[in-house]
């Protein structure tokens, strides 16, 4: 009698699979790998640095050479170290609003949008990190570029009524606003490219916001200029570094708030429309 004897077969072991998790500090990680791994962030950056630089050592120059020969133009009559250390300000912006317009809309434009989302489902912490990630770099951009041509600017305007000095009132005010207000401009094209969707579009718009409508307010009459003049984006913005202030504009502190409430409105737009609009 022959007996059959079942033997049990052992169970098979599959390894445990690492159980991740969508945390906001690792969605912030890959925004930042993601940012640095684009060869357009690099240049973007370094152009940004030097119209900064580069133009605002050109008006101390020009400043220098005016006063040295004693015909020095309207414009620069009243300049100070600062303001002329500054007046790469509107060129870097460009720079930096473009790569941040890019940013995020150029993941609409590639695709890659959609693989983002699929490993974010929550969709919203993914605006959130582009911005914080985006905004953090082009403020200190900003701010390195401002110090270093003030530091510059300031070499060459000495021993004329514009010199100034780190420690002169308002002057360290102004260099950390204009690093605060670059930062700010980075936010915003983030935003504007979640907005639109699109890069021409989000470029076109930031344009037209910062550098053509404050063109076309002074079209208007006088009484309507100065009512809505400045409360405009670029206006107030400028309001945060400007070394001196008058009735037509905003204290640095008035001129901060003015410009939180553009970057939060235009935050609210692009995190409405990721929300609820299909990829």
């Amino acid at each position: 009698m022959s007996t059959l004897t079942a033997t049990a077969e052992e169970p098979r072991t599959t390894p445990a699979r690492p159980a991740y998790r969508v945390t906001g500090r690792r969605v912030l990680a890959s925004e930042w790998a993601k940012l640095w791994s684009l060869r357009s962030t690099w240049i973007t950056l370094g152009l940004g640095l030097l119209f900064l630089v580069a133009f605002g050592l050109i008006a101390a120059s020009r400043y220098k050479s005016g006063i040295d020969s004693g015909h020095i133009d309207h414009d620069f009559a009243d300049s100070t170290a600062v303001s002329l250390s500054l007046f790469g300000t509107n060129f870097a912006q460009l720079a930096l609003g473009v790569l941040g317009v890019l940013v995020m809309a150029g993941e609409y434009s590639t695709g890659m949008i959609r693989s983002t989302l699929a490993a974010v489902p929550r969709r919203l912490p993914v605006l959130w990190s582009k911005a914080v990630v985006f905004g953090l770099v082009a403020l200190v951009v900003g701010t390195l570029g401002a110090f270093v041509a003030f530091l510059l600017g300031s070499g060459i305007v000495s021993g004329t009524p514009a010199a100034m000095g780190l420690t002169d009132a308002g002057v360290l005010r102004s260099l950390l606003g204009a690093g605060l207000y670059l930062g700010l401009v980075g936010v915003i094209a983030t935003a504007l490219g979640g907005l639109l969707r699109s890069v021409a579009g989000g470029i076109s718009v930031l344009v037209a916001t910062l550098m053509l409508i404050p063109g076309l307010i002074s079209l208007l009459p006088s009484s309507w200029q100065d009512d809505i003049s400045p409360y405009l984006p670029s206006n107030a913005g400028q309001a945060m570094f400007a070394l001196t202030h008058d009735s037509t504009t905003l204290s640095p502190g008035a001129g901060l708030l003015v410009f939180l409430c553009w970057t939060a409105l235009a935050l609210g737009g692009a995190a409405y429309r990721l929300a609820r609009r299909d990829v």
